[in-house]
């Protein structure tokens, strides 16, 4: 891959990804000499739960959804795959299906790493095997964490976290406030926190009346990050 396919500000997204920066140069150069820039728009599906598992991917600009269906046939987020992050290695490794959906949340630029070339990559640079281990650790220690939250925290202080996370990944400094240039409806929110519509923007009203928020139509813009954890640690 010609590193001058990517825009400089997403070519920028995956070097100083928090995973892919500390691998050594050899195998970050060996990685992208191996992927193929995918640009896709909102709403494309990149792959779907039960179907073999056939790439690797990084996440360069955009987000990736990441859903399941629920019992009663409806689409739930389970989460949103922000730039800089590699997925899909899971699959791969195991050799069993994909275990949910996952499509382009607006306008996404993608690198994908076939199968073959995944399989090259751990058999020329045994760095990469205990480089996914980590990072299949870090995932493990973030579910340990939104299990706990989920059971042991009020709704306003999952919010108010998950919005920092939002911020942190997507935020646009605007003077003292922060954008989040991710898209959202509540409605996208209250799955994200397993809650409903109703109860999401009723937190989100008591976060705008405190000076922590102010809720736009399908944006939110962070007022002040010291009010939001403290909400958090509630």
């Amino acid at each position: 891959m010609n590193s001058s396919v990517l825009t400089l500000p997403e070519r920028s997204n995956i070097d100083s990804g928090s995973w892919f920066s500390k691998l050594s140069a050899p195998l970050r150069s060996d990685i992208l000499s191996r992927a193929t820039v995918r640009r896709i728009g909102d709403g494309a599906l990149l792959s779907c739960r039960g179907e073999p598992a056939e790439d690797w991917i990084g996440v360069a600009k955009g987000a990736v959804r990441v859903s399941t269906v629920s019992l009663a046939g409806k689409q739930v987020t389970l989460t949103y795959v922000e730039p800089g992050t590699w997925f899909g290695d899971i699959a791969l490794f195991d050799g069993m299906p994909r275990t949910h959906d996952a499509s382009a949340h607006g306008e996404t630029t993608l690198l994908s790493v076939r199968k073959p070339d995944f399989k090259a990559l751990l058999q020329q640079h045994s760095e990469l095997y205990e480089a996914l281990l980590r990072l299949n650790c870090r995932r493990l220690r973030l579910m340990f964490d939104a299990v706990e939250d989920l059971n042991t925290r009020p709704l306003a202080a999952r919010l108010a976290k998950q919005i920092l996370l939002l911020a942190r990944a997507y935020g646009i400094p605007q003077g003292e406030e922060v954008r989040i240039g991710l898209q959202l409806a509540q409605e996208d929110l209250a799955q994200l926190l397993g809650a409903s519509r109703q109860r999401v923007n009723q937190e989100l009203k008591g976060f705008e009346r405190e000076g922590a928020v102010r809720v736009e139509p399908t944006r939110l813009v962070v007022l002040s990050k010291d009010k939001l954890l403290a909400i958090a640690s509630r």
